[in-house]
């Protein structure tokens, strides 16, 4: 059996509450991009080229040796603790 509260039910009420405090606690400088992150959620249904993209199938074409290279590049400057945030991006390039 299901419990819904107002449409919804126990787990997705208790989710969403807990999107609120989140929503809460989001640093300063981030807010205006968690609203457009929000805004494309909310929106993506309604937009047919966003379906599109979400419909899209992973990947339609092999990776390269080259691709493969970077990206192990890449795992290795991450396991290496080779990596900056967001915010420390942002600032170094000057956003």
């Amino acid at each position: 059996m299901t419990i819904t509260i107002a449409g919804r039910t126990a787990m997705e009420a208790k989710v969403r509450e807990k999107l609120y405090r989140l929503v809460d606690q989001i640093p300063e400088g981030e807010v205006r991009t968690a609203e457009r992150f929000l805004e494309y959620l909310a929106s993506r249904d309604d937009d047919p080229l966003v379906r599109a993209l979400m419909n899209a199938p992973d990947m339609d074409e092999p990776l390269s040796e080259e691709d493969r290279e970077a990206l192990e590049e890449g795992r290795r400057a991450l396991e290496a603790g080779e990596v900056v945030s967001h915010e420390e991006l942002r600032k170094a390039i000057g956003l």
